[in-house]
């Protein structure tokens, strides 16, 4: 009896593994036609036929051990290649992720290399413009989530800005490295099928995109951190990026995204975030952040999501230059900031 049952738990494990290998080579593997097909197609046959061959042994031979032995020995020979595979920098990139973000620190001055500052006409076309900003450390005095959804359940993109005196912000985004006509699949993103990338860019490019061009529901919430907090989570991106940067990395839906991988510099810096599902169900952050009291206090989460949509805003500040002004109209926690300011006055740290 006892033999019996670790048979089918092996043999089920088994199946469930090969099946899982139908999907790596579906997503993952780099041949030419038509060996790519054959490959797939011998692959499916196997599996189909040591899953006939072990439901007749567990039926005639009294569970014998060859369909299991089959299983082990190809799923040995497939992890061999999986484990093979490397992430590289080495792509045809999509103009969007063809820079990753990189910076330097000196004293209390930040140097971003490759910060996005693309005019996006639709979601493929945009006016392309990479720029090196400096930025006062000093000045650094606001950290704002932005929660971006496009109408998938449980699903939402997560970008954090970080804003220097109330004229310059800066927002990084954790997002996967696309290569030139690469469309993103959540299920791909399972199977190594993505590297990683950390973009920093303004926030006329990264809200824009999202809510004037790819009709997104975009909201913003300001976080509620100490100074000398804002700044550690500040540099703790900057040494991630730069981190990535030496070393590429694959993207993955739930272990290596725009949520898991703030999640984990923040606990390095020393937050104490409790481990929650909403850190997958992403469009749910904001209540997770809510609940641990790390969103503007003195409101309601509904307030604070009714207030932090900034879809409207966005569309008709547009190309202004006060556009990061214009969006927090009215969010909770920015309510001094004047909509409008001289001009003259604000401070550009662009070069």
């Amino acid at each position: 009896m006892a033999q019996a049952i670790v048979w089918i738990a092996l043999f089920t494990l088994l199946t469930l593994g090969m099946l899982w290998g139908m999907a790596a080579l579906w997503f993952r593997l780099e041949l030419p036609s038509p060996w790519r097909q054959v490959t797939l197609g011998l692959w499916g046959l196997l599996t189909l036929g040591l899953v006939v061959l072990g439901l007749e042994d567990s039926v005639t031979a009294g569970r014998g051990w060859s369909a299991p032995f089959g299983q082990l020995l190809l799923l040995a020979v497939l992890m061999t290649w999986w484990f093979r595979l490397r992430p590289s920098h080495d792509r045809p990139w999509a103009d969007d992720v063809v820079h990753l973000a990189t910076g330097n620190v000196a004293g209390n001055r930040l140097t971003l290399h490759h910060v996005r500052n693309f005019d996006w006409r639709t979601r493929d076309d945009a006016t392309v413009s990479w720029e090196r900003r400096d930025y006062d450390l000093d000045r650094l005095d606001s950290v704002d989530m932005i929660v971006s959804s496009w109408g998938r359940p449980g699903i939402a993109h997560v970008m954090v800005s970080f804003g220097f005196g109330g004229d310059d912000f800066v927002v990084f985004s954790v997002e996967v490295r696309r290569q030139r006509g690469e469309r993103f699949s959540e299920v791909g993103g399972f199977f190594r099928q993505y590297e990683l990338a950390i973009v920093a860019s303004d926030e006329r490019d990264a809200v824009r995109l999202r809510s004037n061009v790819r009709g997104e529901q975009v909201r913003l919430f300001r976080i509620a951190m100490p100074q000398h907090t804002m700044r550690s989570l500040l540099l703790a991106y900057v040494d991630e990026a730069n981190h990535l940067h030496d070393f590429p990395r694959f993207y993955n839906t739930i272990t290596a995204n725009c949520s898991t991988l703030v999640f984990a510099m923040a606990r390095r810096i020393g937050a104490g975030l409790p481990l929650d599902y909403r850190m997958l169900a992403t469009d749910r952050l904001p209540e997770y952040a809510f609940r641990l009291g790390g969103l503007w206090s003195g409101h309601s989460l509904n307030e604070l999501q009714g207030r932090g949509n900034i879809v409207e805003r966005a569309r008709t500040a547009h190309d202004d230059p006060l556009f990061s002004r214009r969006i927090r109209h009215g969010v909770p926690g920015w309510e001094a900031m004047p909509e409008q300011e001289d001009r003259a006055g604000g401070c550009d740290s662009r070069h």
